[in-house]
């Protein structure tokens, strides 16, 4: 499974990289990763062709992208998966 850190997210979201966000409604609505679009976990199997090819998954810490990851993986998808999650987010979360 293919990884980056926060920082490099940072860097690839400067060539407007596609941020999949998979944590729930209200935790995404709570802040989240500018221009991260939601895409809840427990929605993706009914939602799973909203998701581009190249798209970087994100969550709280990365446990729940990494297991979407898994997920699309299998569904034929190249996603990569964001360490540290919203957590390592050093810039104010967008609401």
């Amino acid at each position: 499974m293919k990884s980056v850190t926060m920082e490099e997210l940072i860097e690839v979201m400067k060539d407007d990289a596609i941020v999949i966000d998979v944590r729930e409604t209200f935790e995404y609505e709570a802040g989240h990763v500018p221009t991260a679009q939601n895409i809840p976990l427990s929605e993706l199997d009914s939602r799973v062709d909203e998701i581009k090819e190249g798209s970087y998954i994100i969550c709280q810490s990365g446990a729940r992208s990494m297991r979407a990851c898994q997920y699309l993986e299998a569904q034929g998808k190249d996603v990569t998966n964001v360490l540290g999650g919203t957590s390592a987010w050093d810039g104010c979360l967008a609401v």
